[in-house]
């Protein structure tokens, strides 16, 4: 199992073993044995914007960077699946540090170009002095039960083949169970009690943090947000589950726990 440690270090610079991730556009460079280093990869690969050192794999640090289409990039997505799981938490803050930084290469107050600071993981604006950090989007994930039958849904027009638990993100003046509450309320017209935090995990499409849970709404008819969600259903314990989503994600995770008892 390798060590991967989190980490913001402005002074570090990538040498020839340095272990480096490049995305572009929701794909990722992978290696034939997961994160390539950097004398694996092309000869310009830090040609572009600056590599940012997002911790340290074994000890050594490693960079993130946006580079331009050149093959061998593989969807995000896809890598998490099959990275263990050190490693695909590693693949998963450089890609959220990366559209961090594309995202804010000018100022939104004055619309100057930005500049990295060379203290801390910021971009700063020149001009009016506004600093601009890495920003998480918070988002619940609940699993709604009924006794022993777990409700799922399938979201209206995506292309993903698979039915998963209700979510949706945090609004303004709202605490994680009040979002709770009125997701459910909204997406398939249920009134839930006993929401109880389960678990948590970093969610790098772009930049969220999904916060599970599980709820219980012992009556009512569904009725669904048909602009959100297809189909929605509840599955008992003898029912076989339609497709669900992969094993690494907090959906099939609170899936299958409730599932197992």
């Amino acid at each position: 199992m390798s060590d991967w440690r989190p980490l913001f270090d402005p002074a570090a610079r990538p040498g020839p073993r340095s272990p480096v991730l490049a995305f572009n556009d929701g794909r990722m460079l992978a290696g034939a044995a997961g994160i390539p280093r950097l004398d694996e990869l092309p000869p310009d690969i830090l040609e572009g914007p600056r590599p940012l050192c997002v911790g340290t794999l074994d000890g050594e640090p490693c960079f993130a960077v946006a580079v331009a289409e050149i093959e061998g990039l593989e969807p995000l997505r896809a890598l998490l699946e099959r990275l263990p799981e050190e490693l695909a938490a590693l693949a998963g803050r450089a890609a959220q540090t990366v559209e961090w930084e594309l995202a804010h290469r000018f100022c939104g107050r004055c619309g100057a170009e930005t500049a990295p600071s060379e203290t801390e993981l910021a971009r700063v604006c020149p001009r009016c002095a506004a600093a601009y950090y890495p920003r998480i989007n918070p988002a619940v994930i609940m699993l709604v039960t009924r006794g022993e039958r777990l409700l799922l849904a399938r979201r209206a027009g995506r292309r993903v083949p698979f039915w998963s638990v209700l979510a949706g993100f945090v609004e303004p003046a709202e605490t994680l169970e009040q979002a709770v509450a009125r997701e459910v309320r909204e997406e398939v017209g249920l009134e839930v009690e006993s929401v109880r935090y389960v678990a948590s995990q970093p969610w790098p499409f772009p930049s969220q943090l999904m916060v599970g849970f599980a709820a219980e709404a012992p009556a009512g008819e569904l009725r669904l947000e048909e602009s959100e969600l297809a189909e929605a259903r509840w599955f008992g314990p003898g029912d076989e589950l339609p497709p669900v989503p992969p094993p690494f994600t907090i959906a099939r995770r609170l899936i299958d726990g409730f599932r197992g008892g």
